[in-house]
């Protein structure tokens, strides 16, 4: 498959980047693109390694195989590698979007993100897509610049163009035309200007391929993995698909929660019930073949839900434009057959109907959030010295407030799951000595 052509203005950083200065005389020179860099320079972040200790369903802590934050991260970033492939998006730019698109995802997932959102409420909210774009272009240490006021300032990881837009699953600000406030979006009101930037030239309100890809390739691993270890816990049993009133309770849930309609959902169960795979994994007792039998279900409906993808994007556009064409940017939008998506949509709500309602999740999910509470009122109420010293820095800086709530927020979103409890101990701690 020929590669989309990228241009110069795709490949464009905030601040040029200098040539590496400490190669031994003779060596050869780096031959790495502008993509390849993008990618170490997110694969080596402190950001994407704190998402070992940052929850995706269930802890980080729980049972002998979890998975993370980091590790739904990689899936995802394989799948879109895949996809971007064979579409003609370059494949280090389709990972990187993977690798990014929960890099600022705060400590217990969804959970603690609507906690933040309480605590960020007099300084424009939290919103974990938002807070990706300004770990990118802001709070990861990476390059220093000098900034509007001639002041040195830090410029994130100084991604490229092309590389920034890809990671924005929602390429907007907070709040619409019309003036009313949006519930997802991937930049706060005070870094609009880089939003402006990174969204130069792009069709208002279209998510380029790569974002686009990044956000399927989510969908698929969030459904197939997550019922996968659903399975391996005992807290999911694919007989579901077949109890007729069970099923008509999962689908108006999973209509209500992810949208569509739940006669569709219906039908997607008709279709998984008839793959002889998934009927395998029905009868899962944990012996090694059943073990190998869920492997082989989980990778049969990544390729699945992978295929329908590429397949009838390549027809739509080969039907309208020239074939062989490699894809990227805005030269094509990603389609989803509706039936593939139906059947995505099911999966997702199978954990969220027997995992994610558990009331000893929705009671462990109480505590997360009023650790969140109690971290973030001692951080502010001690800052600047309760901060770590990058943060310090930054709340010293803002002029106002709302500046400095920001401040703590980045704090609190930046810590890992284990950080979190200690310092939640530390502040219990305080408050018991001080009566």
């Amino acid at each position: 498959m020929e590669r989309y052509r990228y241009t110069d203005h795709d490949l464009a950083r905030i601040l040029p980047t200098p040539d590496k200065t400490l190669g031994l005389p003779g060596a050869l020179p780096d031959h790495r693109d502008a993509f390849d860099r993008d990618r170490a320079r997110v694969l080596h972040s402190a950001a994407l390694r704190r998402l070992a200790d940052k929850t995706q369903v269930v802890g980080p802590g729980s049972g002998d195989t979890p998975r993370t934050r980091l590790t739904h991260s990689l899936e995802v970033a394989q799948i879109s590698r895949g996809i971007g492939k064979t579409l003609g998006v370059d494949p280090d730019l389709a990972d990187l979007a993977g690798l990014t698109h929960d890099i600022g995802h705060p400590p217990y997932g969804h959970n603690g993100e609507n906690a933040l959102n309480e605590v960020a409420a007099s300084c424009g909210g939290f919103e974990g897509n938002a807070q990706t774009l300004r770990i990118l272009v802001r709070l990861e240490p990476k390059v220093l610049g000098p900034g509007h006021d001639g002041a040195e300032t830090s410029y994130g990881l100084n991604l490229t163009r092309a590389s920034l837009d890809a990671a924005c699953k929602y390429p907007w600000g907070p709040v619409a035309a019309d003036g009313s406030r949006r519930r997802k979006y991937s930049c706060y009101a005070e870094d609009l200007p880089v939003l402006d930037w990174i969204r130069d030239g792009a069709p208002e309100g279209r998510k380029c391929l790569e974002a686009q890809v990044m956000d399927w390739s989510d969908d698929v691993a969030y459904s197939v993995h997550d019922v996968e270890d659903g399975v391996l816990s005992g807290r999911i049993s694919l007989n579901v698909l077949w109890d007729l009133v069970e099923l008509a309770n999962l689908a108006e849930k999973g209509a209500r929660a992810f949208g569509g309609d739940p006669a569709e959902l219906i039908e997607a169960a008709d279709r998984l019930r008839a793959m002889p795979p998934v009927v395998r994994a029905a009868d899962f007792q944990g012996s090694l073949a059943d073990l190998v039998a869920l492997k082989g279900l989980t990778s049969e409906l990544v390729s699945r839900f992978v295929t329908a993808a590429v397949t009838a994007t390549r027809a739509r556009h080969e039907r309208e434009h020239d074939a062989g064409v490699g894809l990227g940017r805005f030269a094509a939008d990603l389609v989803v057959p509706a039936e593939a998506q139906a059947e995505v949509t099911l999966l997702k709500s199978l954990a969220v109907l027997y995992v994610m309602d558990e009331k000893q999740h929705l009671a462990r999910q109480d505590r997360q959030r009023d650790r969140i509470f109690r971290v973030s009122h001692y951080l502010a109420t001690g800052a600047p010295g309760s901060l770590d010293q990058i943060y310090r820095m930054w709340w010293q800086e803002a002029d106002s407030d709302a500046a400095r709530l920001r401040v703590v927020v980045d704090q609190v979103a930046s810590l890992t799951e284990s950080r979190l409890e200690r310092l939640d101990r530390a502040a219990s701690a305080i408050s018991a000595a001080w009566g």
